[in-house]
């Protein structure tokens, strides 16, 4: 049984259970780095959307979309929406992101309000990128 027929619109998964699926130090790190840097707990939201169906976890800060997380079975989908005012910053950050990172953005086109970037996190790497582009979408106040 896959994730969707196991958890469908009326079972949500535990926090545990997501862990369990994706089994990657990659999840528990990107959770760790939203909760601890912006005080935030995840929202677990079931989307029908023919894309990626299935339940997502989503985070936000002051009414912001920090992005929203997409369990896949050995890793996760982060979708990070950058935005016009984030544009400039992001093109300038790419020289310090993956081959694949890049190469995504790139090949994203801007619609509905910014470049709806899906990325497949597999590596530290991509994480590391996933972690510069939230950081574009909200700063970190200082401590």
């Amino acid at each position: 049984m896959d994730w969707v027929q196991r958890y469908g619109p009326d079972r949500p998964p535990t926090a545990e259970e997501i862990a369990d699926y994706i089994n990657s130090w990659l999840w528990t790190e990107m959770n760790r780095f939203l909760r601890e840097n912006y005080e935030v707990q995840p929202s677990y939201h079931y989307s029908s959307c023919s894309a990626q169906p299935g339940w997502n976890v989503k985070y936000q800060k002051a009414g912001r979309s920090l992005c929203t997380l997409y369990p896949m079975d050995g890793f996760f989908i982060a979708l990070v929406v950058i935005g016009a005012r984030e544009q400039t910053e992001a093109e300038l950050t790419m020289p310090l992101c993956e081959k694949y990172t890049q190469a995504l953005f790139s090949n994203t086109p801007f619609s509905a309000g910014g470049r709806w970037l899906m990325l497949n996190v597999t590596d530290a790497g991509v994480l590391e990128d996933v972690k510069r582009l939230i950081l574009i979408r909200k700063k970190l106040k200082k401590r």
